[in-house]
C-alpha cells in the first residue's frame, strides 16, 4: 500500500524485480500500456508503470481487504455475487480481446465493500514467457485446462477464452469446498506430475451433492472437459445460479471466512 502525496490516494504499488532484456522490458512497458486503458469496475485498475534502476513499479487500484486465496465461501448467495462480478470482468476482457491466462484465487481481490475485481492479467502472461517455468507457482498449473495442459486432449486446439472459464469454475468451486478441488496434496505439495494427471485424466471435479442443484449445474458447465462445451463469461451470466441469487443482497462478511 502506498500513498500519493500530493492527493493523500491510497494505490497498491507492485514491483517486478530482476534485470529483464531491454526487448522483454519493453514488451512489458507495452502490455502495461494496454492494461491501463481496461476501463471495468471488475478489473483492478492499472493507473500507470515506472522504471526505476531496474525495477518496474506498476500503480494499481488499492483493493483493501486483498485477495480470496485461502478463502471459504459457504453461502451461495454470496457465492453467487462473487461469481457473477468475476464473470463480468471476464466478459469485459474477452470482449477487449485480452485473455487472462491465470483465474486463480490469489488473482480476485476483494474490498471492504465486497467489491471483487481481477488482478494481473496480462502482466502475468508476458513474465511467464520470459521466466523459467519452474519457478513459476503452483497456480499457474493447478488451475490450467486440461487441453493447455496435454495438446493431445483438443488436437492442439487451445480457446484460451474456454481456458479462463475452467480456471473460473475450479476457483468457484475452492471457494465453496473450502479446499483445492482436485485434492488439497495436490494443489499446494507441488507434486507436479500427480496433479497434471488427476487435471487431464481423472473426471472433473464437481460441487458436493449437499450444494444446490443451480450451483452443481454451475459449476458443471464451467468444468467441461471438452472446451467447445464450456459456456462463455456472458452465457454463465444467464446461468439461474447467477440469475437467481442477483435480486438479493448479498449475506455478510461472515460468509467469508479463512480456514
Amino acid at each position: 500500500m502506498v500513498r500519493h502525496r500530493p492527493t493523500g490516494g491510497i494505490y497498491a504499488l507492485k514491483v517486478i524485480y530482476g534485470n529483464h532484456e531491454d526487448a522483454v522490458r519493453r514488451q512489458i512497458c507495452r502490455e502495461i500500456e494496454i492494461l491501463r486503458t481496461a476501463d471495468d469496475p471488475y478489473v483492478v485498475r492499472c493507473h500507470g508503470m515506472y522504471d526505476e534502476a531496474g525495477e518496474i513499479q506498476i500503480l494499481l487500484e488499492y483493493m483493501d481487504r486483498g485477495s480470496l486465496d485461502g478463502c471459504r465461501i459457504s453461502n451461495e448467495r454470496f457465492l453467487a455475487d462473487v461469481a457473477r462480478q468475476v464473470l463480468t470482468g471476464l466478459a469485459y476482457l474477452h470482449r477487449q480481446h485480452i485473455v487472462h491466462r491465470d483465474i486463480k484465487p490469489s488473482n480476485l481481490l476483494i474490498n471492504a465493500a465486497h467489491q471483487v475485481k481481477i488482478a494481473d492479467f496480462g502482466v502475468g502472461r508476458i513474465l511467464a514467457q520470459t521466466m523459467d517455468p519452474c519457478n513459476s507457482s503452483v497456480g499457474t498449473i493447478a488451475y490450467m485446462s486440461p487441453e493447455r495442459i496435454n495438446t493431445d486432449i483438443n488436437d492442439g486446439i487451445y480457446d484460451g477464452y474456454a481456458g479462463d472459464i475452467w480456471s473460473f469454475g475450479l476457483s468457484i468451486l475452492e471457494f465453496y469446498l473450502g479446499r483445492f478441488p482436485f485434492g488439497e496434496n495436490l494443489g499446494r505439495q507441488g507434486n507436479w506430475a500427480s496433479l497434471m494427471c488427476a487435471i487431464c485424466y481423472s473426471n472433473p471435479p464437481e460441487a458436493p451433492p449437499t450444494a444446490s442443484p443451480e450451483f452443481r449445474s454451475f459449476i458443471a458447465c464451467c468444468l467441461q472437459k471438452d472446451p467447445a462445451r464450456r459456456p462463455t463469461a456472458l452465457q454463465l451470466l444467464q446461468h439461474p445460479f447467477i440469475t437467481q441469487s442477483h435480486h438479493h443482497s448479498s449475506s455478510s462478511s461472515n460468509s467469508l471466512s479463512h480456514p
